[in-house]
């Protein structure tokens, strides 16, 4: 029953973060978000396509380096059973 019950909410809580999340992805600090707007008022010619993502690229590297530390931890700390 609990496990049943668990794997509901896991499930109803995957659901509703992955149905947000491409909302967050188009998401900018504001610090980023006001310099563009006020280059784009100075020059009309001023090209921010990538802005967001180059923010995407930025934010994704730390995990990646934090998951591969991660990953090798628990390699080292897991060693493989003995095969007989």
């Amino acid at each position: 029953m609990k496990k049943t019950f668990f794997s509901a909410v896991f499930a109803l809580v995957l659901g509703v973060l992955l149905s947000v999340a491409p909302l967050a992805a188009r998401a900018q600090c504001v610090m980023c978000k006001s310099q563009v707007e006020a280059a784009k008022q100075e020059r009309d010619d001023y090209d921010v396509a990538g802005l967001n993502k180059g923010i995407l690229y930025m934010m994704t590297v730390p995990y990646i380096l934090m998951g591969a530390v991660g990953y090798f931890w628990y390699r080292r700390t897991h060693p493989k059973a003995k095969q007989a």
